[in-house]
């Protein structure tokens, strides 16, 4: 399931450019074109899904593959190794969470400080 009018589901189907981390049957990852740290890249399931807020327990099987491939491209994309090094996962979700692109995506950020943001 996507959404012809949303800007990441275009993306998941090639039809705007993107930076490409990482794809499978599940899901897209490319780095973020606005980034808040060296390394900065979002995951982002291939079925639309608007936030957080609509995550329930059918879901648990994506979100754990998302967060389990989270720390691999971190590293591979630059980020130090654990403890010294590190990366964060934030997740935004609606308007008062700062959440722009109603697509559930998870934003990975790492490398060395300070960061723009955060």
């Amino acid at each position: 399931m996507h959404d012809p009018n949303c800007l990441f589901c275009k993306i998941i189907a090639g039809r705007l450019p993107s930076k490409k981390v990482h794809e499978d049957e599940e899901i897209f990852a490319f780095h973020d074109i606005h980034p808040w740290a060296p390394v900065h890249f979002l995951l982002v399931p291939k079925l639309h899904i608007p936030s957080m807020a609509q995550v329930d327990a059918g879901h648990a099987g994506l979100l754990g593959r998302m967060m389990a491939l989270a720390p691999r491209l971190a590293l591979e994309q630059g980020c130090n190794p654990y403890p010294e090094g590190g990366f964060r996962i934030v997740v935004n979700t609606g308007g008062e969470g700062g959440q722009e692109i109603h697509h559930l995506h998870l934003h990975v950020m790492g490398g060395p400080r300070p960061w723009l943001k955060g």
